[in-house]
């Protein structure tokens, strides 16, 4: 996530847990509007948290050969695009390196588009990849670019037949100021723009003193999102920390609904959600934020898993 300019707060208010949605992602049977009952509906996966820390553990290898970094223009950062791209391609994807020039280094965007699916309706999940060049960034956003690989390769291990399109994207240069996404929403025409119905954001999902913060932004997707957490028993917060500080701002100012997950940066928890959540009041969210002990250390397994499964919970969820 890149720099607050204005040092804004964490919301304080506490949103009370949603109602479940009856959405696709729920595996019962559905009725149609003629009254006949359609066939059960698919639910997401459980995302093996190993995996995701795996793929973690492979960020931090990549930068800790790379000069302890994966910031633009890197080899760092291009390994950790290649990282991806091979997994991706092996599983049936199809991928596309996009490449762009800013602060005089090239940079990348990878794109993976799952096989079928409307492709007048896109369902689209992203993470920037980008470390900040003082760490491995594995937080920041090693966290939401591994879980979600993971729940990309999960659709392929599933043979996941959505009724929307499915996308897939990891964003360069989103630490310089959201260049990466910014560049690909701006090469869009109009009409293929219209035709991204969801566009999920995942950045910071495993902080190590977590808070549990929803996006309010699209109704359907936050609803979503909260019926995932109500199932936990967990309660949520409007995401107010990286309020437009990531790679949702670029899709949003263009008119595409988005929405995403959060666990929180460099505010500090308060009280009554230390009380809510667990953890450390008047500690940060993150100790190590844009930090270089921002390693495999700096994850909270429990968020890290509770996080990769909203993933494919929302994915899952908005996509049949």
């Amino acid at each position: 996530m890149r720099l607050s300019v204005t040092g804004r707060s964490a919301a304080a208010a506490v949103i009370a847990a949603a109602a479940l949605l009856t959405t696709s992602a729920i595996s019962t049977a559905a009725t149609g509007s003629t009254g006949t009952s359609a066939p059960p509906r698919a639910a997401a996966p459980d995302i093996p948290v190993a995996n995701v820390k795996a793929h973690l553990s492979q960020f931090q290898s990549i930068a800790s050969a790379n000069g302890g970094n994966r910031s633009h223009g890197s080899a760092g950062y291009k390994a950790s695009i290649d990282y991806i791209k091979g997994k991706l391609d092996a599983a049936g994807f199809t991928t596309t390196v996009q490449q762009f020039t800013t602060s005089g280094r090239v940079g990348y965007n990878l794109i993976a588009d799952w096989p079928g699916g409307d492709a007048n309706q896109i369902v689209m999940a992203g993470s920037h990849l980008d470390s900040v060049s003082r760490g491995a960034g594995i937080n920041d956003n090693a966290s939401g670019s591994a879980a979600v690989l993971e729940t990309a390769l999960a659709v392929s291990r599933e043979q996941y037949k959505p009724t929307k399109h499915l996308r897939f994207a990891w964003w360069g240069a989103e630490e310089l100021g959201l260049i990466g996404s910014s560049n690909y929403v701006r090469g869009l025409p109009s009409a293929e723009r219209t035709k991204i119905k969801s566009y999920l954001n995942f950045d910071m999902i495993g902080s190590p003193n977590p808070g549990y913060f929803v996006y309010d932004d699209d109704p359907t997707i936050e609803r979503t999102f909260k019926a995932y957490y109500s199932g936990l028993n967990v309660s949520t917060e409007p995401d107010r920390e990286g309020d437009g500080r990531s790679d949702h701002a670029p899709f949003k100012n263009a008119g595409v609904p988005v929405g995403g997950i959060f666990s929180g940066a460099s505010t500090a928890k308060s009280s009554a959600q230390a009380q809510k959540w667990g953890g450390t009041a008047g500690q940060a969210f993150d100790r190590c934020y844009h930090a270089s002990c921002d390693t495999t250390a700096n994850i909270n397994n429990t968020a890290i898993d509770r996080n990769s499964d909203a993933v494919a919970y929302a994915v899952w969820g908005l996509s049949s």
